[in-house]
């Protein structure tokens, strides 16, 4: 893949510099497949454009800087080899984003123009990939295979599920959320327009295998598995000291949904609090869910030793990662968890679930995942405890796992990330 440069087409609808999340995986696979030396033509939504450009300019002028290092995180990058088109629909279709669902109306509509776009645009320029980027969900659909190009799609989510032993303590709100999902997971076996898509495409990329199983098996002769998510790299961190005033603080970021599994870290604290009580937990983050899992905790009797931050700044919550023993991060269905990679990069374990990127990210190097097959939520609540206990009284265990976390994160870094998945895709197509 190294020895020759390419021509390639990226659609990415969500793609923004200093982002996580979608937007970071956009922006992060057309940087990096410019440093490999390919030429990267990119289609990504109009809003975008102030970002990048302002980032673009910014990399402009880190070029003269020739004792900056590549390896740092803002590094300089080919920006001649970098084409970004800007498109979105028209101001009067923006109001479907505010309707219920609306927002994958709005998506579908996006994707049909873009791929008009690329059209056109592939009868003035050669290209050798086209590659669909973000949103990456297994069950929405790209145009692009449509090109007749050879065309990657991926890397794909979505097909993670909540066991159902997990279900039992959710919201009514969250079990009716967590059925129409599995129905609109199985619909894609049925669907001609994702059979469609999956026909044209020359290679399918998977998060996770669960990802894999809900795909249609007379696909995956072109699937692969990777867990596509990275993060910038950044000076190693320093060493935590032994203590935070004698209190052993756990933390928690991330958006207050129910299917991120926080209901589940509350149970599992208020038992860990009964044993350690000079601990505390801190939560970062704000969504819908937000007074459920309030009441949540004052039923367990433990919202005295949280500390609620609805919001912080990127560089505030650097810090957060600091002060903090533990990342506890027990999600239900996550296909990603870029906020797993941040922990692990400042050096902080992750307590987590065997389901989803989490569990493919995570290993006894660097935190504990709590398998879930076959448990109960009382089960998996009591390994949850006591994987938090087993660290806050075993400091050098908790020691080795603070420079297992470095070491693992360095190991996602975006450009090794993207250079194994493409090296992949090359040599399967040889």
């Amino acid at each position: 893949m190294k020895d020759k440069s390419m021509n390639i087409l990226l659609s990415a609808y969500a793609c923004e510099p200093n982002k996580g999340s979608e937007p970071g995986v956009g922006w992060n696979w057309a940087i990096e497949l410019a440093r490999l030396g390919h030429q990267v033509w990119v289609i990504t939504r109009a809003n975008n454009q102030p970002s990048i450009e302002k980032q673009l300019q910014t990399n402009s002028e880190n070029q003269e800087d020739k004792e900056k290092e590549l390896a740092k995180s803002n590094s300089p990058f080919p920006t001649s080899n970098l084409h970004f088109i800007y498109y979105d629909l028209p101001s009067w279709a923006r109001w479907w984003k505010k309707l219920p669902g609306g927002i994958y109306l709005y998506y579908i509509f996006w994707q049909l123009g873009a791929y008009r776009l690329a059209k056109a645009l592939s009868k003035e320029v050669t290209f050798d990939w086209v590659h669909h980027i973000t949103f990456g969900v297994f069950r929405q659909p790209s145009f692009m295979g449509f090109l007749g190009i050879p065309f990657i799609f991926g890397p794909l989510g979505g097909g993670e599920s909540t066991p159902h032993p997990l279900r039992e303590s959710l919201s009514l709100k969250g079990r009716i959320l967590d059925r129409i999902r599995d129905l609109s997971n199985w619909l894609v076996s049925i669907d001609p327009i994702m059979h469609s898509i999956y026909g044209s495409s020359s290679v399918i990329i998977c998060k996770t295998k669960a990802t894999l199983s809900s795909i249609p098996q007379q696909y995956h002769h072109k699937c692969h598995v990777n867990l596509e998510i990275g993060i910038e790299p950044k000076p190693q961190s320093v060493k935590k000291s032994e203590s935070n005033q004698g209190e052993f603080r756990i933390l928690y970021a991330s958006r207050l949904l129910y299917w991120k599994g926080l209901h589940l870290g509350l149970k599992a604290f208020a038992q860990f609090h009964q044993q350690i009580p000079n601990s505390r937990l801190t939560v970062i983050g704000s969504g819908s869910d937000r007074n459920w899992f309030h009441r949540l905790a004052e039923d367990l009797q433990i919202d005295s030793a949280i500390d609620w931050i609805p919001w912080m700044t990127l560089a505030d919550l650097q810090q957060s990662y600091q002060e903090h023993e533990v990342f506890l991060y027990p999600s239900l269905h996550d296909s990603s968890g870029t906020v797993i990679l941040e922990a692990l990069s400042h050096g902080l374990p992750v307590v987590c679930l065997d389901l989803g990127g989490p569990g493919v990210m995570v290993n006894e190097s660097c935190g504990r995942v709590i398998a879930t097959a076959g448990l109960s939520e009382t089960e998996v609540i009591k390994f949850l405890c006591e994987a938090l206990k087993e660290l806050a009284l075993n400091r050098q265990i908790l020691n080795q796992l603070q420079d297992g976390a470095l070491i693992r994160a360095e190991s996602y870094r975006w450009d090794k990330v993207v250079a194994n998945i493409y090296d992949k895709v090359m040599g399967s197509r040889d």
